[in-house]
């Protein structure tokens, strides 16, 4: 399968939400294995396909969407990812008094990587709230709800772009890990922001610019 995504709860079911709106096919895993995602395949329609896990990591493209603790185990199932996509759409969250995670100044999409032995890793889906991720794009006035991608591989973060186009939404990619993933990863300056890109009237059509929402 070209797309899967790994992990059921909000953030999970609001991206599986966009391949069902936009028709696009995608495998949806759960450590609860596939009886427990009959009825979320139901409420999303046909376009989202129940499966195990272990297919779910065969895909050409895996977002992840589960607690970052268990990211560790479950990419290291994978001896050689060989350039396939890994979308980390997790929050490094210390849930002692929900403050982010001590991870030594690193970020938590490098230390994917460092687990993903040989996969292109791409951070998106998870600087917002999911209640504002599974939302429509649009903003009702010709805007597009923005969506940030960063990673260490230009031609990665594209792909992931253009699946974030895809949906409707505008994707502004923020470069490398070590500066754009520090920017959105849970406690950076892009935690919970909420963008719409709306165009700018004038001498130059086609310029867009990102408003609070």
């Amino acid at each position: 399968m070209q797309y899967a995504i790994i992990g059921a709860g909000n953030i999970g079911t609001a991206v599986a939400g966009h391949f069902a709106r936009t028709g696009i096919e995608v495998g949806l895993a759960a450590s609860r294995g596939v009886q427990a995602l009959g009825d979320i395949a139901s409420r999303t329609g046909p376009a989202v396909t129940p499966v195990e896990v272990d297919d779910a990591l065969d895909a050409d493209i895996v977002i992840l969407a589960v607690p970052f603790e268990a990211v560790q185990e479950l990419v290291g199932r994978i001896a050689d990812w060989q350039g396939r996509i890994v979308v980390d759409a997790t929050n490094a969250i210390d849930y002692t008094d929900f403050s982010p995670a001590d991870l030594g100044g690193t970020a938590s999409s490098d230390l994917v990587g460092e687990w993903a032995a040989g996969a292109r890793v791409v951070k998106a889906f998870g600087h917002t709230w999911a209640k504002v991720l599974a939302r429509e794009p649009g903003d009702g006035n010709g805007g597009k709800r923005a969506l940030f991608v960063s990673g260490n591989h230009p031609d990665a973060n594209a792909t992931v772009a253009h699946l974030i186009s895809q949906f409707g939404f505008e994707p502004i990619d923020l470069g490398r890990n070590a500066e754009g993933g520090l920017l959105q990863q849970f406690g950076g300056p892009l935690t919970t922001k909420s963008f719409v890109s709306q165009p700018i009237g004038g001498a130059n059509p086609g310029e867009m610019d990102l408003v609070s929402a």
